[in-house]
């Protein structure tokens, strides 16, 4: 039936090649439209697959409850379902945001699945927790993110857009990112950034031994440079590289920049293997 088909529950959208397949997975109130810049690049060498997380962009929102998604791993447990249906080798997983902590999970749980991770601007825990590690936010930041989300949905996306993109100079990068916020369920957002922020998943990190890109830019208000560090440094098979890119959506300020960084290291897999 129609809506048991992986294809449109995820919004799935395969093209290029055969092989050698590269998975794209958004962030948090966007959809898989934000790789239009960087996908395409790739085409070419690799079978390209593109979808939107359950309850975003146009994936199926009949299939989503909040009774099943209760945690990130549900999410990756969707990514291994999208692919198994369209991938016949593994698949280099690029993640972007909180998509990044989802992959690692999906990794970790099935190993077999994944030839590479590029993780760009991921956080295993966006919460302080005293001198031990630094998140970037506070009880009372994460609180009033959620809250804000709920008072007034429309407002929260005019003032976290803009803060998000950076890249002021370029008005146009964050009215991308605005309006995908106000393409998305307002109630889904919350209940999906309240699973973000106070997500833990530090102890994840040691369980993914699939080599691993980590992606970080300067000035992201989102994912310090700090814990994109922190990231790579707890993961078994890990190589973090800094970006000369700005904020935390450089696939979208900065997709050359980006489409060079997954290039070399996809395309120098077995050397981390």
């Amino acid at each position: 039936m129609r809506q048991r088909d992986p294809t449109y529950k995820y919004a799935i959208k395969s093209f290029g090649t055969a092989r050698s397949p590269i998975i794209f997975a958004h962030g948090l109130g966007c959809d898989q439209t934000m790789w239009k810049d960087v996908a395409p690049a790739f085409q070419n060498k690799h079978q390209i697959v593109l979808f939107d997380l359950m309850g975003f962009g146009n994936s199926d929102a009949s299939h989503f409850s909040y009774k099943h998604y209760q945690a990130l791993t549900d999410y990756a447990d969707d990514c291994i379902e999208v692919i198994e249906h369209c991938c016949t080798e593994p698949a280099a997983f690029v993640g972007h945001s909180v998509s990044s902590m989802i992959g690692v999970l999906a990794a970790a749980k099935r190993p077999e699945l994944f030839s590479q991770l590029v993780l760009i601007g991921p956080s295993a825990c966006y919460l302080n927790d005293g001198d031990r590690y630094r998140g970037g936010f506070e009880k009372q930041d994460i609180e009033g993110l959620i809250d804000a989300m709920q008072s007034n949905y429309l407002g929260w996306a005019g003032q976290m857009a803009p803060a998000i993109m950076g890249n002021s100079d370029r008005p146009e990068l964050t009215d991308t990112l605005r309006e995908s916020f106000c393409r998305t369920n307002p109630e889904i957002a919350r209940h999906f950034a309240a699973l973000t922020f106070w997500s833990d998943n530090r102890s994840d990190l040691a369980k993914a031994y699939t080599p691993a890109l980590v992606l970080q830019c300067a000035e992201d208000v989102i994912a310090p440079v700090e814990v994109g560090k922190y990231v790579a440094d707890q993961m078994p098979n890990a190589t973090f590289v800094q970006l000369k890119a700005t904020g935390h959506c450089p696939h979208v300020s900065h997709p050359a920049e980006v489409i060079q960084e997954i290039e070399r290291y996809v395309g120098s897999a077995n050397s981390h293997l």
